[in-house]
């Protein structure tokens, strides 16, 4: 699908640069999707926020100092935030409902991402996967 509007930008957290190989080819083959960033940790995350503008990142929680969750709050403090979806290696109900009070916009547990992850984003962009609209945020 062509689309004179941008692709929704993408950024990816997570200290494992393997999955992040992963998920970056596993999204490559999507047209509307775009490869905004990469960061490993929480800190990196919200430099590459201010700089590359995404609408979407794509969190994981167990990073070495700070913490997806405690990113994942400071990313959506901000001002026309982007999207946040958590992934995680952790299946634990706990965690979805702190995602969830940290500002989250969904939760996945990384096991799932081949199965869920596109149509959780699909849900997040309704009018762009459907109409080849725009990316533009809610």
């Amino acid at each position: 699908m062509h689309s004179s509007h941008h692709p929704v930008r993408i950024l990816l957290v997570d200290d494992s640069v393997t999955f992040l190989d992963s998920v970056t080819r596993f999204l490559a083959v999507e047209p509307w999707l775009a490869i905004a960033g990469r960061a490993h940790s929480g800190p990196a995350a919200l430099d590459q926020v201010l700089l590359t503008e995404p609408d979407l990142v794509l969190m994981d929680i167990a990073m070495p100092g700070m913490n997806g969750l405690e990113a994942t709050r400071q990313i959506k403090a901000q001002s026309n935030a982007p999207f946040v979806l958590i992934l995680t290696m952790a299946d634990d109900p706990e965690y979805q409902v702190v995602a969830a009070q940290v500002g989250a916009d969904g939760f996945l547990p990384k096991v799932q991402c081949r199965r869920l992850l596109l149509p959780l984003i699909r849900s997040l962009f309704p009018s762009f996967t459907q109409d080849g609209g725009g990316a533009d945020k809610a």
